[in-house]
């Protein structure tokens, strides 16, 4: 897919989704650029999209370091993708661990903004 349609599908989708459940605020995590600046980039173009989508929604952004969502879901902030996994698999009592590291990623995010500290939550 040309990286304009895939942005525009994230956009789009974040937008529907916004839109279907109404939440008050976005987590997300923050970039993290590794050896690879080509998957950096896309990545950090995706976020963009995302905070778009929020923004026309009228919906606040909090952003999470990468190693304090693995300090707050695994109780390490240098946890491998697999210890992650598992962890979400406990914590959200599920059958069996998320399929992919982003679906876990994405779930231990969520689970580090509904563990932080109200304040920290208010204030982003």
């Amino acid at each position: 897919m040309p990286p304009e349609l895939r942005l525009k599908t994230i956009h789009d989708t974040v937008e529907e989704l916004i839109d279907r459940y109404a939440p008050h605020m976005v987590a997300i995590e923050e970039s993290f650029v590794g050896a690879d600046a080509r998957t950096a980039l896309s990545v950090g173009q995706a976020r963009g999209a995302v905070l778009v989508a929020a923004a026309r929604g009228g919906v606040a952004c909090v952003e999470y370091a990468p190693a304090h969502v693995k300090q707050a879901v695994c109780g390490y902030g240098r946890a491998d993708k697999a210890q992650v996994q598992r962890m979400v698999q406990a914590i959200l009592r599920l059958k069996t661990p998320p399929a992919s590291s982003h679906e876990a990623d994405a779930l231990a995010v969520a689970i580090c903004h509904a563990m932080a500290p109200p304040l920290l939550r208010a204030v982003g």
